[in-house]
């Protein structure tokens, strides 16, 4: 086995972070990607890629990054489930907790986490307990804050990574072809004849990265102080996926009840929605309708009182669903309102 004299990635992106600018990325994940991409066509799964286990080596001539501890990796057509889980939570694809097989898209959501930790020197989620509420909130879809100099191109490439769905992740392949082209521009391989959008993307993000650093904004010299109870170690995970399993079997009753609620709701609704429409049935066939009722009204309400004016009130029986109502007119030789028609239940 060759000597890392650089140390991991980790430690090597705490000491050298302020002069890795994004041509050096590039380089870094060409590197990484070349050797997850040898990983996969060899058709296996890693199961515990992170930047512990990225290993840079310095040659004088140039800095090469290569993919180590291999303890775990499995064949792709070992589709068996793993009575442990082992590895470091913030790496870990979510539906490796909701009880899934490690696969080359667990993988990819790896190295998604990998290529955000190049753009800050810092490992992903490194100010919060690696816990069950990690779990969850990975679960639910919480991923690391992207930075203001990320071009475009490669901030979406990383979210594709660590999408929560591992169908709509890229492929190895589909991630070396994205890649490629900038690694090559980098290294002037190629020259920008072809008018490449992400040119003019890594060429902004040059010129914010070097301002985030001269203004101290980025770096792990300047980010939040880590937890006390993150670990980046690989350990086995069981302990948290036995809790995990027992808060889900909770949601689901919870969300089993909540069904049962909406059931008896729509079953009331249902039986309300045929009374009705057997009301409507009947008051067709009586033929009646609703109508306004007249009301004649004294403004000056002192002279009704003083002068005693009759008011005729007329009675009318009407046919309702069950109920009878009255209807009621009262008359008198002043101004005049409306009142919609009701019926007493």
């Amino acid at each position: 086995m060759q000597y890392a004299s650089e140390g991991d990635l980790h430690k090597y992106l705490q000491k050298e972070f302020p002069v890795i600018d994004w041509k050096q990325k590039i380089r870094i994940l060409n590197d990484i990607s070349l050797g997850l991409f040898a990983v996969h066509d060899s058709n296996f799964i890693h199961r515990d890629l992170h930047s512990g286990n990225i290993l840079v080596n310095n040659l004088n001539i140039y800095i090469c990054y290569k993919i180590g501890d291999l303890g775990l990796s499995r064949s792709a057509n070992d589709t068996s489930l793993d009575d442990e889980i082992y590895g470091v939570i913030p790496y870990i694809a979510p539906e490796i907790f909701k009880g899934s097989a490690f696969s080359k898209e667990s993988d990819i959501y790896s190295l998604g986490m990998i290529m955000w930790e190049l753009t800050t020197g810092c490992k992903p989620f490194a100010n919060v307990e690696h816990d069950h509420s990690l779990i969850f909130n990975i679960i639910d879809g919480v991923r690391p804050e992207i930075t203001k100099d990320t071009p475009e191109c490669y901030a979406n490439l990383m979210k594709s990574c660590w999408d929560s769905d591992p169908k709509k992740r890229p492929s190895i392949c589909e991630i070396r072809n994205t890649c490629i082209p900038w690694y090559k521009y980098y290294n002037q391989f190629i020259e920008n004849k072809y008018g490449f959008d992400f040119v003019a993307q890594f060429s902004q993000a040059e010129l914010k990265w070097k301002d985030l650093i001269v203004s101290k904004k980025l770096g792990p010299e300047f980010s939040e102080k880590s937890h006390p109870k993150a670990i980046y170690t690989s350990r086995s995970l069981n302990s948290y996926i036995s809790k995990r399993s027992f808060i889900f079997s909770k949601r689901s009753s919870i969300f089993s009840k909540r069904s049962s609620i909406f059931s008896k709701r729509s079953s009331i609704f249902s039986k309300c929605s045929s009374i009705f429409s057997k009301c409507s049935f009947i008051n067709s066939s009586n033929d009646y309708t609703s109508e306004e009722l007249e009301l004649d009204i004294d403004i000056k309400s002192d002279r009704l009182t003083s002068l005693g004016i009759k008011r005729n009130i007329e009675e009318l029986n009407i046919n309702s669903c069950e109920n009878s109502g009255k209807r009621i007119k009262v008359s008198s030789g002043y101004s005049r309102t409306t009142l919609a028609s009701f019926n007493r239940q």
